[in-house]
């Protein structure tokens, strides 16, 4: 059954597992750029019952079962979800200590919120982690390369079938509000490397290394300029999303990482 967080203007809908917030910390998914609660699978449930936290999920706005987003979507949709949008939702789900959990543009927005005043003082969390698959600091060739090959197996191929169990709202305007941006020559700017440095929390990188949108060039980016401690974990043969190609290894890095965070946290009055 669908629930619903409602920010006023439009609803996103989301799915908890585990422990409430005052009862554990809480982990909190954040998708690729065609994701949704539905894509995550049982990967939430199961990294929630490994580590002990609780587990949010929710669809950002365009995507899923969550209300329709502004169209187009402005190149700075990333900065937009980490500033506004998440601090919000953090704040009407009463998250109290969150590890955020993002893969792809959801890894980005997790890096944008960490490293912006939001996330040190941001209301309704108090950012303790991030476990990362996938992230982008900057845009490669590679990158743009496959978004224009997933645009035309949507257009042409049975990706658009694939996407439509996932997208129940307008899943032509979920594909193409996020191919648009990506394709459009004034993204090729985007780079969030600049908020790195303030990136104090502990971070997880999980990268395929066979990865066709992002290579290796991101992590040492991430490992380089965040003065906090960075773990990163290469997946020989696997590609962009390691929890689903690779569940059991992701699921073993993400717990052991979560974990470690969670003994380091100092006692608080939950």
């Amino acid at each position: 059954m669908l629930r619903f967080l409602d920010l006023g203007d439009h609803r996103l809908e989301y799915a908890w597992h585990g422990p409430l917030p005052v009862e554990a910390p809480t982990l909190v998914f954040l998708h690729e750029g065609l994701g949704s609660v539905s894509a995550w699978k049982d990967f939430p449930a199961r990294l929630a019952e490994a580590t002990g936290c609780g587990a949010l999920v929710y669809s950002r706005r365009g995507y899923g079962g969550s209300d329709r987003a502004p169209w187009p979507r402005p190149v700075a949709f990333m900065h937009d979800e980490a500033r506004v949008a998440l601090p919000r939702v953090l704040a009407l789900a009463g998250v109290r200590e969150a590890i955020l959990v993002g893969h792809s543009d959801g890894a980005s927005i997790a890096l944008i919120y960490a490293g912006s005043r939001g996330g040190e003082t941001g209301p309704g969390a108090n950012l303790r982690a991030l476990a990362l698959e996938a992230p982008h600091v900057f845009v490669e060739d590679v990158t743009v390369a496959s978004i224009a090959a997933a645009r035309a197996a949507y257009r042409h191929g049975e990706l658009r079938r694939s996407l439509a169990r996932h997208h129940a709202t307008d899943v032509d305007a979920t594909f193409e509000g996020w191919s648009e941006v990506w394709l459009d020559p004034a993204f090729r700017a985007w780079n969030i490397e600049e908020v790195l440095p303030s990136v104090r929390v502990p971070v997880l990188v999980v990268q395929g290394e066979d990865d066709p949108y992002g290579t290796v060039r991101q992590v040492a980016a991430i490992a380089a300029a965040c003065p906090g401690p960075v773990e990163t974990r290469l997946l020989p043969r696997r590609g962009h999303a390691p929890h689903r190609e690779a569940p059991a290894e992701a699921l073993a890095a993400m717990s052991r990482f979560v974990s470690g965070a969670n003994e380091k946290m100092k006692p608080r009055d939950r």
